[in-house]
C-alpha cells in the first residue's frame, strides 16, 4: 500500500473514532461498545457545571500565559453559546462523543476552530468529572437545605398549634403514656435536625477543588489551582491529585445523608399512614395528597405517605449501590466511576420529590383532637402517674408499679380507667392513695406533670416550638 493511500486509510478509520483519543487506535469502537460505554445520556444534565469549570479553567491558563487573552474570550464567548443552545433544546447531542465533556468540547472546536482545542489544556476528564460533580452536588445540597428547611418549618409550626392537644405516647405500640401531639412532632423535627446537619458536614467536606489532578499525577502546565478554586467557590484545592481523581466519598456520603433522611420520613409516613386510619382517626390528611379506588367508592388512600416509605428502599438502594462500587478499585481513575452518577441523580431527584411533598402536605394535617384524646384514656396510659404518686407518698418504687399492677387488672376486669375508678376502689390496692391522687390520674394532670425541658408539658411543648421555628427562620 502506498504511504498516500495508508494515510487516507489511517484517517477514515480516526474519523470513525472519538476524536480525543482515537490516536492509538486502528479501528473504530464497536457500534454496541460505543453505546455501552457512553454516559451521555445521563451526565448531559452536568452541562451548567461543566462549562462552569471550563471557563475558571480558561480564565486561569490566561492568567499563567498558556492562552491569551484573545484566546480565552474566544473559548469563553463559544462556551457560554453552547449553554445557551443547550438550555433552549437547540444542542444536538452525540453518542459517539461518549460524554457531556467531549460533546461541548467538539461543539466549540467547530464553533472557534483550533483555539478549542488548547482548553483541555493540563487537565483530563478525570479531574474535569470530578469537579463537574462536585459543583453540580453543592448547587443540590444547597437546594435540599432549603426544602429541608420548609418540612422543618411546616412541622414546627404544626406543632406550635398543637401544643396541647393531647394523644396517647406509644411504645411497642401499645398505649404507654400520654403526650402532646406538639410534643410528637416535635420528636420528629429532631430527627430532620440532625439530618441538616449531616447535610451540612457532607457539604463542607465535598467543597474542595480536584481541578488541576489532571488525569492522576498532575500536570507539567504552571497551573494556579487556588485561583481556579476560588473562581468556582471551592475552599481550597484537594491536596493529593490520586486521590482527587478517583475519590466519590461525597457521594456516598450525600446518599448516607439521604438514607437517614429518607428513613426517618418512612417512620413519619408509617404514623401519617396509621393516624389517618379508621382504626386510629387521629388525623385527616388533605385530599389532595391522596387517591381513591377503581372499586370501592369510599376509599381514601394515602398514596404520598406510602410512597415516600416506598422511595425509602430505592434511596437507601442506592448507597449500597456507590459503596459496592468503590470497595474494590485501585488508585487512580477506573470506568466503573461511570456508574456512581445515576444513582447520585436518583437520589437527588427522589429525595427533593419527596422533601416537596412532605412540606406541602404536613402543614394541612387537620388532628382530631376528640379521637386522640379518648385513645388516651384507653389503655391506662396513667399508671405511671399513679405508681410515681405512690412513690412521692413513701413506697418504693417497686411495690408501687405491683400495686398499680393490681390496680389495672381490677380496670381491666371492671372496664374502668384509673381515672374512673372512686377513691375507695383505689384503696383496696393501697391507703397511701388519698383525694389528691385525681390530679395526676387525669390526662391534663399527666402531661403538664412532665415541665421539664424536653418533657410533654404544653408549655414546654410551645416553648420547645417556639425556639425550633426562630432558628429555622434566622438559617
Amino acid at each position: 500500500m502506498s504511504e498516500s493511500k495508508k494515510t487516507s486509510s489511517d484517517s477514515a478509520k480516526k474519523a470513525q473514532t472519538n476524536q480525543s483519543w482515537g490516536g492509538r487506535f486502528n479501528e473504530p469502537v464497536n457500534e454496541f461498545v460505543a453505546r455501552f460505554t457512553a454516559s451521555v445520556s445521563f451526565d448531559q444534565r452536568l452541562f451548567e457545571h461543566d462549562i462552569k469549570g471550563s471557563v475558571a479553567h480558561a480564565t486561569m491558563l490566561a492568567k499563567v500565559g498558556v492562552l491569551s487573552e484573545s484566546e480565552k474570550k474566544s473559548i469563553i464567548d463559544g462556551l457560554n453559546e453552547i449553554g445557551a443552545e443547550i438550555r433552549v433544546g437547540d444542542f444536538e447531542w452525540s453518542q459517539q462523543l461518549e460524554d457531556v465533556h467531549m460533546n461541548i468540547e467538539s461543539a466549540l472546536t467547530a464553533r472557534i476552530g483550533d483555539v478549542g482545542k488548547k482548553l483541555h489544556t493540563g487537565r483530563s476528564r478525570n479531574d474535569q468529572v470530578a469537579t463537574d460533580i462536585r459543583l453540580w452536588l453543592r448547587d443540590q445540597i444547597d437546594q435540599i437545605s432549603i426544602l429541608l428547611t420548609d418540612l422543618q418549618k411546616g412541622v414546627t409550626g404544626l406543632a406550635l398549634a398543637e401544643h396541647d392537644t393531647i394523644m396517647p405516647g406509644f411504645t411497642h405500640l401499645q398505649t404507654a403514656q400520654p403526650v402532646t401531639f406538639g410534643h410528637h412532632l416535635l420528636a420528629w423535627n429532631e430527627m430532620l435536625e440532625r439530618d441538616f446537619g449531616r447535610l451540612l458536614d457532607c457539604r463542607k467536606r465535598l467543597n474542595q477543588s480536584p481541578l488541576g489532578a489532571a488525569a492522576l499525577a498532575g500536570t507539567t502546565y504552571p497551573i494556579d489551582r487556588v485561583f481556579t478554586a476560588n473562581q468556582l467557590g471551592f475552599d481550597y484545592p484537594s491536596e493529593n491529585s490520586l486521590d482527587s481523581v478517583s475519590d466519590r466519598d461525597f457521594a456516598i456520603e450525600f446518599c448516607a445523608f439521604a438514607s437517614l433522611l429518607t428513613t426517618h420520613m418512612s417512620r413519619m409516613s408509617e404514623e401519617l399512614i396509621l393516624w389517618a386510619s379508621a382504626q386510629f382517626q387521629f388525623i385527616d390528611l388533605p385530599d389532595r395528597f391522596c387517591t381513591g379506588s377503581s372499586i370501592m367508592p369510599q376509599k381514601k388512600n394515602p398514596d404520598v405517605p406510602e410512597l415516600v416509605r416506598g422511595k425509602t428502599g430505592r434511596v437507601t438502594g442506592h448507597l449500597i449501590s456507590l459503596l459496592t462500587l468503590m470497595k474494590s478499585q485501585p488508585l487512580a481513575y477506573n470506568k466503573d466511576n461511570q456508574e456512581d452518577k445515576e444513582p447520585l441523580f436518583d437520589t437527588v431527584d427522589t429525595v427533593q420529590d419527596c422533601l416537596r411533598a412532605f412540606a406541602d402536605m404536613i402543614p394541612a394535617i387537620e388532628s382530631n383532637k376528640e379521637k386522640m384524646y379518648a385513645a388516651a384514656k384507653n389503655g391506662f396510659s396513667t399508671a405511671t402517674d399513679l405508681a410515681d404518686y405512690l412513690v412521692r407518698n413513701g413506697i418504693a418504687f417497686r411495690d408501687a408499679h405491683e400495686i398499680v399492677g393490681k390496680a389495672v387488672a381490677y380496670g381491666i376486669e371492671n372496664n374502668k380507667d384509673l381515672s374512673e375508678m372512686t377513691l375507695d376502689e383505689l384503696n383496696i390496692f393501697s391507703s397511701q392513695i388519698a383525694a389528691d391522687v385525681f390530679e395526676v390520674l387525669t390526662l391534663e394532670g399527666s402531661v403538664c406533670s412532665r415541665n421539664h425541658i424536653g418533657g410533654t408539658a404544653p408549655d414546654q411543648v410551645k416553648a420547645a416550638a417556639a425556639r425550633a421555628l426562630e432558628k429555622l427562620v434566622s438559617r
